[in-house]
């Protein structure tokens, strides 16, 4: 087994993909991890805001948690309405584009390209955050932490979806069972103790008040809760990657998320009403609210341990919800012509690898660039999302009105536009200074480069399409030019091969000051006498001299001054390569044949022909 197998697996063939689709089961953890695992970062990012009310900020917990889940549900609705209308993958920029126009899909795009970005980012540096936490002497090695679990998240993703989905299914599914149960047994508790239960282990002391209540302060705490709501439309997304039928499976599977994330957003923001937990500052001493919350209800035992570990392996894995869609989103778009095209080419293992390349490189940048923390990239969080929620239902709107939808499904997709628009404008004044002008500045760069590549795209079509006939009167052999260091088993296979398709060689050597005399004084018996004999042609040999030993410049300006002193004529460059029988061996030589292409092909024009002359070594 060779190592890359050993890596990514062996290669799929297209015929296989059918055996690559995913069920609900193994969808929930391959396309709803960021969701559910916002649970555990959402209300403390809302309890974060109300420390500064003290114990009085507790009671505010609840109505901005009913409040966004209200959202959450309304997004639903909307997004099981797309799965039906787009079956093949309704994501925003595919509804957006197909219904408001160009320019909204690249919005919606662009704005969920930089959601699954930070998704990744923000959801690693969660997980290692919470490790940190759990065990301070780790604090050093923040950043090499998170860029491990990048790269972990990266492989197992390359290796395809169906073993992404059985990898990620265990951690995923032992999260929801202990947190479930630990949100059951509390409100158990709750209800018998009449409201008021006692902890098995007291959670921190709430702080003093030093702010008073306002309309402000509550918004800011709600768009900050609305980061739970990040990652809702990864199943709308990827449809297609869902077995038949696959709109009934997409929409068990985003029922089931959603179902999941509702009730732990109510019952975690219930139990911090009634066992009194709220956000604790960051520095020494510092416990989650989950980290309390678990404690207060089990105790510090086993269960206490298993449950916290569950959540750190699914905020570090949640990145992967970025990683199933992420890519697909890049593929639309690319096929498109906004994006590279490699970005919609299938690898080995039937996934698009070069998006999940990109995606773990520019994530990688991110968590460099931030030093790995989550509170520095929470501010930069929801604004993609909720911007592409709103054009997905806008769109929605437009093709229900175009196709005659019943008046119930403009209803659901035109309130979800209406509240996911409302919840832009919050979160982006209440997030503006903290750090979400930078994704506003973002998203119209982001755009004005996606317009660049599909005009370049356009230009190239408007050069190579609508071909001439092929003319068969320009019959004009051309001038071969052959570079020669020295004459060896390479050199001589290219000239053998030069002399046979032109009478007009041209050899090419490139020498210091003092030239080299081995060649020349070979030169006539091993070239010379052998095409004498045999009533051949004689080749030009042109010998440049390189006094600060360049040698690919000197050869490079030969062939543009022949190819403008000869203006009727093709120039065809005969370049004799070495090819060594195992990659690594190439890191031993010079590597300018590959330099002597690269040179041409940039500097030439039209008329310059490269042709390659491998010469293979024997083992």
């Amino acid at each position: 087994m060779s190592v890359i197998d050993f890596l990514f697996g062996r290669a799929l063939r297209s015929s296989e993909e059918r055996s690559e689709k995913l069920g609900a089961a193994a969808g929930i953890p391959v396309f709803g991890l960021d969701a559910l695992s916002s649970a555990a970062y959402g209300p403390e990012a809302a309890l974060t805001l109300l420390i500064p009310l003290g114990a009085a900020g507790i009671a505010y917990i609840a109505p901005i948690t009913i409040s966004i889940v209200i959202l959450l549900l309304i997004v639903y609705f909307s997004y099981r309405q797309t799965i039906e209308a787009y079956p093949q993958g309704g994501g925003s920029y595919t509804v957006a584009g197909q219904n408001l126009g160009a320019f909204a899909g690249l919005l919606a795009a662009t704005a969920l390209m930089i959601d699954y970005v930070l998704t990744a980012a923000v959801g690693i540096s969660a997980g290692v955050g919470a490790l940190v936490s759990a065990m301070p002497t780790l604090q050093p090695r923040t950043l090499p932490l998170c860029l491990a679990i990048l790269l972990l998240i990266t492989l197992v993703n390359l290796r395809g979806s169906r073993e992404t989905g059985a990898i990620f299914m265990a951690p995923t599914y032992l999260f929801l069972g202990t947190l479930g149960t630990t949100i059951l047994v509390g409100i158990v508790k709750a209800i018998v103790a009449g409201g008021h239960p006692r902890p098995v282990e007291a959670p921190l002391a709430l702080p003093a008040a030093s702010a008073a209540v306002s309309l402000w302060l509550l918004l800011k705490s709600f768009a900050s809760g609305c980061t739970a709501m990040t990652g809702v439309e990864a199943v709308s997304n990827g449809v297609a990657a869902f077995r038949e039928p696959v709109a009934n499976t997409a929409r068990r599977t985003l029922t089931t998320i959603i179902v999941f994330l509702a009730v732990m957003l109510l019952g975690i923001a219930y139990l911090c009403r009634a066992y009194r937990i709220g956000a604790a500052e960051s520095g020494p001493g510092y416990q989650s609210v989950l980290s309390q919350l678990i404690a207060a209800v089990a105790g510090r035992n086993i269960f206490y341990f298993v449950t916290i570990g569950s959540i750190l392996l699914v905020l570090s894995f949640s990145a992967n919800t970025a990683f199933a869609d992420f890519p697909r989103l890049c593929r639309l778009i690319a096929q498109d012509g906004y994006l590279p095209a490699p970005l919609a080419e299938r690898g080995r293992r039937l996934v698009y690898t070069w998006g999940i390349i990109t995606l773990a490189v520019v994530c990688g940048i991110l968590l460099i660039f931030f030093g790995g923390v989550t509170d520095r990239l929470i501010p930069l969080f929801a604004v993609g999302a909720f911007l592409a929620f709103t054009l997905s239902q806008a769109g929605m709107v437009a093709h229900w009105r175009r196709k005659g939808g019943a008046r119930i499904h403009i209803l659901l997709n035109g309130l979800g536009a209406v509240a996911t628009a409302a919840t832009v404008i919050i979160v982006i004044i209440t997030k503006f200074v903290a750090g979400a002008w930078i994704t506003t500045l973002l998203i119209p760069l982001i755009m004005l480069m996606m317009f660049s590549i599909r005009r370049h795209y356009e230009r190239l079509q408007a050069q190579i399409s609508e071909a001439a006939p092929l003319d068969v009167n320009k019959r004009t052999s051309p001038i071969v030019v052959m570079p020669m260091m020295a004459w060896t088993r390479v050199s001589r296979a290219g000239l053998q091969f030069a002399m046979q398709i032109c009478t007009e060689v041209h050899i090419v050597h490139v020498t210091s000051e003092g030239g080299d005399k081995d060649l020349a004084s070979s030169w006539r018996k091993i070239i010379e006498e052998p095409l004498r004999r045999a009533g051949m042609p004689m080749p030009q040999v042109k010998v440049l001299k390189s006094p600060y030993r360049f040698v690919i410049a000197p050869i490079v300006d030969y062939v543009l001054e022949l190819e403008k002193k000869c203006p009727g004529r093709q120039i065809a460059v005969i370049i004799p390569e070495l090819v060594e029988k195992h990659w690594y061996h190439n890191f031993l030589h010079n590597r300018r044949a590959t330099w002597l292409k690269a040179a041409l092909l940039m500097k030439g024009d039209r008329r310059i022909v490269i042709i390659d002359v491998p010469w293979y070594v024997d083992d």
